[in-house]
């Protein structure tokens, strides 16, 4: 009971502790920078400059049990990672704009507003750049690490994905990256790699930039939001199934010549 009593304690304190530092940060990077965008871009900055050398320094700060596959179990997972982020991406739009033809978001309406007013260049930076990296710096590579020493995979998913939707500050962007957040979570848990994160988070953004409207219009329905919804629970929960199993005793033949600085920089 007590240690079950500290777990939730742990579980509501550190992503507690976390959003009220970042938000903190937020504070005084917009106003060091005096632009909303710009900055965000330097708080992305900070965020990964401090976490990036947290993990550096000291990784056993961060470290949980079981310990990371193999790196070539990326191989075997790839196409269900890939399937996986396919349908993250179909089932976060068409959930977040199916929301905001029935709703509306003031919230979206101003985020949108702000980033145009900001231009082209700082926004790509923000989006395609600063906000992959921070984002993962700041969720995957500390938020989850810090949840998994108490807490099993699925509460860690959970609370996980669901500050990172808070963090966007609206419904609209909030449903868009349920499924992303719950898919990056598994693909770090098993791989314990944060670059995979951020190449995937990177294709999410760069995917939602680049696709026409008219395209992303068809999908603003209840139908396509349910069913794609639906697969990517499916696909996720085979992903699950995968990553909870124990790490397969493959051999690292580099792991003998690995210096303990290389072992650190893997992390990233």
């Amino acid at each position: 009971m007590t240690t079950r009593l500290i777990r939730i304690i742990w579980c509501i304190l550190v992503p507690l502790a976390v959003g009220i530092a970042y938000l903190i940060l937020g504070a005084g990077a917009a106003a060091a920078a005096g632009e909303p965008v710009l900055g965000t871009v330097l708080l992305s900055g900070v965020v990964i400059a401090a976490i990036g050398t947290v993990r550096l320094l000291w990784p056993g700060c961060l470290a949980y049990t079981p310990e990371p596959c193999p790196a070539g179990e990326i191989r075997r997972l790839g196409w269900l990672v890939i399937g996986c982020a396919v349908l993250a991406f179909l089932a976060g739009q068409s959930l977040a704009l199916w929301l905001y033809t029935v709703t509306g978001s003031a919230g979206f309406d101003e985020s949108v507003r702000i980033r145009q007013d900001a231009g082209p260049a700082i926004t790509l930076l923000l989006t395609l750049v600063a906000a992959p990296a921070a984002e993962e710096m700041l969720f995957r590579g500390l938020l989850y690490p810090l949840l998994r020493r108490r807490a099993g995979i699925i509460a860690s998913v959970l609370i996980t994905t669901g500050v990172f939707g808070l963090m966007h500050g609206n419904i609209v962007q909030f449903a868009s990256v349920l499924p992303l957040a719950v898919l990056l979570a598994l693909v770090y848990e098993r791989m314990r790699v944060l670059r995979l994160c951020v190449l995937l988070h990177l294709g999410y953004n760069g995917a939602a930039t680049c696709c026409p409207a008219a395209v992303l219009a068809g999908l603003a329905a209840p139908v396509p939001a349910l069913l794609f919804t639906a697969v990517f629970l499916g696909c996720s929960l085979t992903l699950y199934r995968k990553v909870a199993k124990s790490p397969s005793p493959v051999v690292d033949d580099n792991a003998a010549r690995r210096t303990p600085a290389e072992g650190k920089l893997r992390a990233f």
